[in-house]
């Protein structure tokens, strides 16, 4: 099982067949197993990983650092409910270390994804502060490398 995950981490587009010959196994124990997983609730969707630079300049992406307060009997979860159901929010993380929550956010412009911040996150019951970084360059996403390599156009000298 783990090797079939880790193969559809890969690239969900792999055929059944492909991945029953890649796993020594019948394309029906694949599906069958692939089924299973997303029954259970382990493969919970599957989306392209989009190179928005290369198409679109009006997105900007944040990470968000949170700290806040958690509430009893519920810890972060609340607060981390009530995050995620924002349009904006494409990630939620609970971390340890110097600060709670981690919040990956998408917008237009890096002035829309302040007032986001500013308007919506700050403001929240709980929320003791927030620190926005922005992402200025993706070189790898989810495993695969985005950035184009560039070539050395430097030349080579021979003496």
């Amino acid at each position: 099982m783990d090797k079939l995950l880790t193969l559809l981490e890969k690239n969900a587009r792999f055929t059944n067949a492909e991945l029953a010959t890649m796993l020594n196994v019948s394309e029906e124990a694949v599906a069958s197993q692939i089924k299973e997983l997303e029954n259970q609730g382990v493969i919970k969707g599957y989306k392209p990983l989009v190179d928005w630079d290369k198409i679109a300049n009006d997105r900007v992406t944040a990470m968000i650092e949170l700290k806040v307060t958690p509430q009893r009997d519920a810890g972060f979860e609340e607060i981390a409910e009530t995050i995620m159901e924002m349009e904006e929010v494409e990630s939620v993380y609970l971390m340890s270390g110097g600060y709670d929550l981690s919040v990956l956010v998408r917008g237009r412009t890096f002035q829309e994804v302040a007032m986001f911040v500013a308007k919506r996150l700050a403001p929240m019951k709980n929320v003791l502060s927030t620190a926005t970084h922005f992402v200025l360059r993706r070189y790898k996403d989810m495993g695969v490398e985005l950035a184009d390599k560039k070539l050395d156009d430097r030349g080579t000298i021979s003496l």
